[in-house]
Formats: C-alpha cells, sequence, structure tokens
C-alpha cells in the first residue's frame, strides 16, 4: 500500500503541481486586469522546453540538476508513503544543495548572484523547517508520517498552532513568492534576469520546472498534517494556503535579503521555539 501510495505521487504530482501553476497564472493575471493564459499552460511551456536544444555551460549542469529532480521525486515518495519525517526534511535539504551547485555551474555572475540567493533563503526557512519536525514529533511522539496521520489523536494544529503560523510564513519563500523570492520568481513581474536558472535553458529548465511542481505538492503535503487525522481538511486548508500565497505575491513588492533572514528567524524563534516551549511546560 505505501508503494502504491508513493508511486501515486510519483505520477500524479507534476499533474497536481502543473494544474495548481495554471491557476496560480491565471488568478495573477486576473488580480493585475489581464485575460491571464489557459490553465494549462505550464503544461504547454515545458513541452515547448523539452523540444528545444539543450544549451548549457558546462555538462555537469545536467547532472545536478537531474540530482536534483530525483531527490525531490524520493523526498515526495517517502512522505506520502508515511515514512520517517526528518529523512524527508533532510532528503529536500540535499535537493535544494543540487539545484545550489548547479546555479553555481553556470558561470554567470547572475546565475552566481541566484545561487548565493537561493543559499540565503534556505539559510531563512531551515530553521522554521527544524521546529516544525520537532513540534510535531512532540505532539504526536513518533516521526512517522503514516503514524502521525492514522493514529487517533487530537489535531496536531491544536497543540501546534505557532508552529503552523511560523511555517506558513517560510512557506512564501519555499514557493518562490514576493516579498521573499530572492534567487528566482516563476512570474515575469519580478525578473528581468532570470536568477538562479539563467543559464539554463531547453530540456533542463524544463527538467527544474517539474521539480519545484513534485516540491509544491510537498509542501501542501506538509501543510495537512497539522490537521490529522483529519487529512481532507487538511487538504483543503493546504489549497486555501497557497490561494494566500498568491494574494501575497501580488500584494508585496519583493524584500532586501536582510529582511527575509531576520524575519524569517524571528517568527521561528517566537512562533515555533515559543510553541514547542509552551508545550514542555504545560504539556
Amino acid at each position: 500500500m505505501d508503494i502504491l501510495i508513493a508511486m501515486l505521487y510519483v505520477v500524479l504530482a507534476p499533474l497536481l503541481g502543473g494544474l495548481l501553476a495554471g491557476v496560480d497564472r491565471r488568478i495573477t493575471a486576473r488580480m493585475q486586469g489581464r485575460v491571464g493564459p489557459p490553465i494549462l499552460q505550464p503544461f504547454y511551456d515545458v513541452v515547448k522546453l523539452f523540444c528545444k536544444e539543450n544549451l548549457l555551460v558546462r555538462r555537469s549542469q545536467t547532472v545536478y540538476i537531474g540530482f536534483f529532480l530525483a531527490f525531490m521525486v524520493f523526498t515526495g515518495a517517502i512522505f506520502f508513503a508515511g515514512e520517517d519525517l526528518l529523512l524527508v526534511i533532510f532528503s529536500m535539504t540535499l535537493a535544494s544543495t543540487f539545484f545550489v551547485l548547479a546555479g553555481y555551474k553556470g558561470s554567470s555572475p547572475y546565475s552566481a548572484i541566484g545561487a548565493e540567493r537561493e543559499l540565503l533563503q534556505i539559510m531563512a526557512y531551515e530553521p522554521m523547517v527544524l521546529f516544525y519536525v520537532i513540534g510535531i514529533y512532540m505532539a504526536s511522539r513518533t516521526f512517522y508520517v503514516e503514524q502521525i496521520a492514522t493514529t487517533a489523536h487530537p489535531m496536531l494544529i491544536l497543540s501546534l498552532p505557532g508552529v503552523f503560523l511560523g511555517f506558513l510564513y517560510v512557506l512564501t519563500i519555499k514557493l518562490r513568492k514576493s516579498p521573499f523570492d530572492l534567487s528566482t520568481s516563476h512570474h515575469g513581474h519580478q525578473e528581468v534576469v532570470k536568477g538562479i536558472t539563467t543559464e539554463f535553458t531547453g530540456p533542463a529548465l524544463g527538467l527544474i520546472e517539474i521539480t519545484h511542481w513534485y516540491e509544491n505538492v510537498l509542501l501542501l503535503g506538509l501543510i495537512a498534517l497539522f490537521f490529522a487525522p483529519n487529512l481532507w481538511l487538511g487538504a483543503l486548508v493546504s489549497l486555501l494556503a497557497y490561494f494566500l500565497e498568491i494574494f501575497i505575491d501580488n500584494a508585496c513588492a519583493r524584500a532586501r535579503w536582510q529582511m527575509t533572514v531576520f524575519s524569517s528567524w524571528v517568527v521561528a524563534a517566537v512562533l515555533g521555539f515559543g510553541n514547542i516551549l509552551a508545550i514542555m511546560l504545560f504539556g
């Protein structure tokens, strides 16, 4: 059963992620007074990218992007198969590291700056992600996603409201939305030079886009876990959170990296660590 769920994630996650990207574009366009592209436009774009020539500065860039995709698929598969949450978080971070290495390999100042900003983003959101794992464990007494999702207990959101709000805050960074889309953005309204993906084109850029679709579905799953064992409610809240991020993206301008890191650490300390400390003191 666990293997079946993992296989379903591998097959269906890019479809769901692409549809979410299409809805994102359409809502963004309507908020800006435009009609917007078709919902399926992200799929058309990726197909077009795979039809182009793969022009790269170094061949090793393709290798790093391949590892980026492979580890992100692996991360989502083990999460939805109900495995260790710690392994999920470590694997997701490793996938992001390969993305940074691919950016550095581009030998372009724009790509290098984008890679450095990607590292800043990782440094900004990782403390809150760690508090997420710690809080989930303290509330459920297990790291295994399957046990968290199926064991009868009060919803985790009831004991982890601070961790939930803190995770929503850094979710803006993970989804590459304004004001915290430092390294690159999925929307053209923020970009003149495309940050960490500047030196990628054709199939390599298509693989990056597909990997982000996998990652977005995984992030929605991490939000849904707060509402275990009522996962249908969790799925609904995850979608509402995604639409909230779209609104924030269109309502805010890009922030400086200093604000991104400082504000994320403050939120992690106050909401994340504060919530965990409250559990330790008051049960």
